[in-house]
Formats: structure tokens, sequence, C-alpha cells
């Protein structure tokens, strides 16, 4: 069995979780969240628990899915329900920097505008469910603050916005996450003598 798919996954009040055939619903505070678990997985809850189990038995499984790959999708539809109920619950929160001479973000609603030294701006509309606000405050960084209940939305929505402009190792600029270290590599100029 998977050592992460064997912990329980703990329902704090106010978060309803419901199986229909195998679709996992999971509501709270913060939103809905859904997902597809295979069929060679149950998913067993109660009020403050749910947990998930799968038959070790290889000779009777329809799906003709192996022991390996069972435990393996064990842990993974355990980490992505788990997810879910934290995000209903609490939410998650990414932080993004802009580092560099003249870089600026705004924000109208859900269109973020970014001026990142290209010619032209660069625009990206946000989904519905990530909520954001941006910050440019005198002698710092503007940043970026995104929330939402969705943890795996919201990372691939940092990811792309990373992209416009990554963070490179000779002087630091680009966009990073708050907190981010970037290994810095010295230029041609300091091997030279």
């Amino acid at each position: 069995m998977s050592r992460i798919g064997k912990l329980p996954i703990n329902i704090p009040a106010g978060v309803e979780i419901s199986v229909n055939g195998n679709v996992v619903t999971v509501k709270g505070k913060e939103g809905v969240l859904t997902q597809e678990v295979n069929p060679s997985i149950k998913v067993n809850y109660d009020k403050d628990k749910a947990e998930m189990t799968f038959d070790i038995d290889e000779a009777y499984d329809p799906m003709n899915i192996s022991l390996k790959q069972k435990q393996a999708f064990h842990g993974l539809y355990r980490s992505l329900i788990h997810n879910m109920v934290v995000g209903v619950s609490e939410g998650y929160t990414k932080e993004l920097e802009l580092v560099g001479v003249g870089y600026r973000v705004s924000n109208k609603g859900n269109l973020l505008e970014f001026a990142l030294g290209y010619t032209h701006p660069i625009y990206i509309l946000l989904p519905q469910e990530i909520k954001v606000e941006t910050k440019s405050e005198r002698n710092q960084n503007p940043r970026i603050i995104m929330k939402s209940c969705d943890k795996q939305l919201l990372g691939q929505v940092c990811a792309k916005i990373r992209t416009f402009r990554k963070p490179e190792p000779y002087k630091g600029k680009g966009i990073l996450f708050v907190g981010e270290q970037i290994r810095r590599k010295s230029g041609k100029s300091a091997g030279a003598k």
C-alpha cells in the first residue's frame, strides 16, 4: 500500500464530501471542487474522516490494472482529495514578485496587464476561480497576490505568468515567487584576468 494513501483525510467542520459513482465532490465555504477517481480506488467517508482503499487481488480486476498502478493511484487520489478539502476550507495563496527596472503590473478585475521591458504590454485573463490583487509600493518590487480554492489551477496560472519573464541567474531579474532564492552566476568579466 502507498504510505501517503494509507493516511486518513481529516474533514473539518463546514466541509461536505459526496461520492457519485467515481466522481468525488467537496463543498466548503471557499467553493466547490470535483475530481474523477479511477474505478479501482474506493473512497470511504463519514462526517470527520475519509479514506482511500483498493482491492489487492489482481485476478478479479475488470479494469486489468496492475497492483503497482493501484498503489500509485492510491497515493495520488488521496493527495488530490486532501488538497481539495484544504482548498475549500482554507484556500491557497501564491505571491509573485516582479524584479527588474520598469517592470509593472496592474489589474482590472481578473485582467492582468504586465509591462516587462518588451515593446508591448502583456495581458492575461485569469479564470473566475482565482481572486487577484496587485501591489505597487514605492521602493519595493511590484507584487501579485492570487487566491483560489483550486491548488492545481493556481499553480498552473503562476507557472504561465512566470513564462513571460523567467528569472535569470546573472542579474536576478524576472518574475519569481516571494522568498524564492535564485542561484546567481558571475558573468564573463569575473573569470577574465
